[in-house]
């Protein structure tokens, strides 16, 4: 996807955070992948200004200094940096933000507790089931990524919820619902008039990378 393309995505992102009323949450996240996206920092220099870096790589072994360097990108281009899983991590490059992965919601860590206590910063959390939103709701989050929405090639044996299940699931929820998996430019504008927060992905940004 071209720069153009990516921007296209920022605005539809947009239009569906402002109609959902969550405003106060970025609308558009690139979630890092250590395999498909290698190297996050160059992705994250040419991303529109207020998306949201979620950087997984859990496997990384210094992982400290792509958060810290990840951070400096995202102050300097006005992002939003969201560290996966560690909530020391999180503190310690004063990130914007912890996200946690479906596991952690169930299963909370007293120092993921604690950042939904925390102001001026968000808790999102990873939810592939109806089980793990409510769980993530009672939790405290800010926002739910919700996958995967369409067909994608993260998890090509998974099935899509499709966007039906999604804006009954959206529209209900507690919580602002974030959708991922497949989201390209074709398929974003299907999820204009439901509740969809905002969009997430991973294949689609990480072309900025090849460009």
């Amino acid at each position: 996807m071209s720069e153009d393309g990516i921007l296209h995505l920022s605005k539809i992102g947009r239009r569906l955070n402002l109609s959902s009323g969550a405003a106060h949450l970025p609308y558009l996240y690139f979630m890092t992948d250590s395999v498909r996206t290698p190297d996050p920092i160059q992705i994250a220099r040419r991303l529109p200004r207020g998306t949201a870096v979620i950087l997984r790589h859990y496997d990384t072994p210094d992982r400290y200094t792509l958060a810290k360097d990840l951070k400096r990108i995202c102050q300097d281009r006005s992002l939003i940096l969201i560290i996966a899983e560690d909530a020391r991590l999180a503190d310690i490059v004063a990130a914007d933000g912890l996200h946690l992965p479906e596991w952690a919601i169930t299963q909370p860590q007293p120092g993921h507790r604690r950042w939904s206590r925390l102001n001026n910063r968000i808790l999102t959390a990873a939810v592939h089931s109806t089980r793990a939103l409510y769980a993530a709701q009672k939790m405290g989050a800010d926002a739910v990524l919700a996958s995967p929405v369409f067909t994608t090639a993260s998890h090509p044996n998974k099935d899509a919820t499709g966007v039906f299940h999604f804006a009954r699931q959206s529209s209900s929820a507690l919580v602002p619902m974030i959708a991922l998996g497949g989201i390209t430019r074709v398929t974003a504008p299907r999820l204009i008039g439901t509740a969809c927060a905002g969009i997430a992905a991973i294949g689609s940004l990480s072309e900025l990378s090849r460009r």
